[in-house]
């Protein structure tokens, strides 16, 4: 029979508070508690708990045949510890059926592996250690932040032991193939690729409750019909997805929880299809050839590329910035510092100062908890800031070099085109910004000044 994996990530960074110009310095607490909670435990309650359970009564229905894998953040599960810890005991349980594959990822839910091959090795290890702790399972599988690939990404993590990884079917690297096969990586023929069929994964994540499309509604019977559909010749559908799919992003009411019950029931009725996880799919089936991707890719927007996070100078300010701590955070050992590391750098933070408009610009706006990417960028850089000036002054105190440190964020971004967040017309309305030097021309800033001189 052929194939499905089923797929899904959970993932919650710690959001930032409001962190002002004057507190640089002065407070170095940087999260915002009650939304983080408050979040955390709306999701897990509409979300996490009652799809766990799902699954867990049809794992208990179907035994064996009905399979499912997941990657869990770091920063998720410091949260589910934290705020809901009745979460992570029913990870435990769907864990202990045998049915469940847990994937390692960065334990930040970074971007690291873009920049820093040493950084990224920790946070891999880092979360690895913990899922083994938390569920008994050592990962054998690897999927990256946001299924980012490339083939320097590729060798990373197969220097680090990893025979599979997940990405995205992007039409860049497939071209005319289809992503329902088994792939190895060109560069490293023994790693072997599994690529998402972003249309049958999208169909559920983002348009199962668009009344607009033409069809809507998506029942079970008539997604496996399209399953069936495919070329039989093609052994393999990866349906990947995150899992605040079910019931937070598609809420209860639009009958989410109703078509992951009978999806999987449908599909073994076919008798057609086995639900398999990464590493068995890699184990049971053959690679038909090896993709070449020389420029990372991502199961982002339209575009499938880094522009989501990466693509304004905005965001690769900040992230250049953050990255220049990476040589003295290596050796660091204060348990705060190493705290805000992790959490600094998950991609969350970039993608809210994301422009990009028109088709995304609505999946943006939905994440983001700021009103501009301009405010995102400033907040973040104020943090930055402050976390920079305890670094150096660790770095001193433990006789390493902090001359590579700056003193501040000096930023070099002239003006970048922000879109009216919520534009009223067909067309959104651009508007130019002026992104100063750890936010000179804040009011807070000239505020300051004016003491200074009086």
């Amino acid at each position: 029979m052929r194939s499905i994996c089923l797929y899904f990530q959970v993932h919650q960074p710690f959001r930032l508070r409001t962190y002002r110009f004057f507190d640089i310095g002065a407070d170095h607490y940087y999260y915002d508690d009650y939304q983080n909670r408050r979040i955390v435990r709306r999701i897990a309650n509409d979300c996490y708990i009652p799809a766990n359970e799902v699954l867990l009564a049809l794992i208990g229905e179907y035994g064996s045949a009905f399979k499912v894998t997941f990657s869990i953040s770091g920063t998720a599960i410091e949260q589910f510890k934290k705020y809901t810890p009745e979460v992570i005991e029913s990870f435990r349980r769907l864990a202990k059926t045998g049915n469940v594959e847990f994937l390692a990822e960065t334990y930040s839910h970074s971007l690291v592996g873009l920049t820093d091959p040493e950084e990224f090795k920790r946070q891999v290890d880092e979360h690895a250690a913990t899922i083994q702790e938390l569920f008994g399972v050592t990962p054998t599988a690897f999927r990256n932040t946001e299924l980012v690939f490339s083939n320097g990404i590729a060798e990373q993590v197969f220097k680090m032991g990893y025979k599979t990884m997940l990405t995205e079917g992007a039409k860049q690297l497939l071209g005319w193939k289809s992503p329902n096969y088994l792939y190895f990586s060109s560069p490293h023929p023994r790693m072997k690729i599994l690529l998402r069929n972003y249309q049958l994964s999208d169909d559920i994540a983002f348009r199962f409750s668009q009344q607009s499309w033409n069809e809507w509604p998506l029942t079970a019977e008539k997604y496996v019909s399209w399953l069936d559909s495919v070329d039989a010749k093609q052994d393999l559908v990866n349906i990947f997805m995150d899992y605040e799919t079910i019931g937070e992003h598609q809420k209860a009411e639009s009958g989410i929880f109703g078509f992951l019950r009978a999806f999987p029931e449908q599909l073994i009725k076919s008798q057609k299809w086995t639900f398999r996880t990464p590493s068995e799919v890699a184990d049971e089936l053959q690679p038909v050839a090896g993709i070449d991707c020389p420029h990372a890719i991502s199961w982002a927007d339209e575009e499938r590329d880094l522009t989501a996070w990466l693509g304004n100078d905005l965001q690769q300010e900040a992230f250049t910035t953050l990255y220049k701590l990476s040589k003295t955070m290596s050796t660091c050992t204060d348990a705060d510092l190493h705290r805000d590391w992790n959490y600094l750098q998950a991609s969350d933070h970039f993608y809210y100062m994301c422009t990009k408009w028109f088709s995304d610009g609505d999946v943006h706006q939905y994440f983001t908890p700021y009103g501009t990417p301009y405010e995102a960028f400033l907040n973040y850089m104020n943090v930055l800031s402050d976390f920079m000036i305890r670094v150096k002054e660790y770095a001193e105190k433990a006789g390493s070099d902090s001359n590579a440190i700056p003193s501040k964020v000096e930023t070099k971004v002239e003006t970048v085109s922000i879109p009216d967040p919520k534009p009223n017309t067909a067309k959104a309305t651009k508007t130019k910004v002026k992104a100063a030097a750890d936010a000179k021309e804040t009011p807070e800033t000239k505020t300051k000044k004016a003491i200074k001189k009086g």
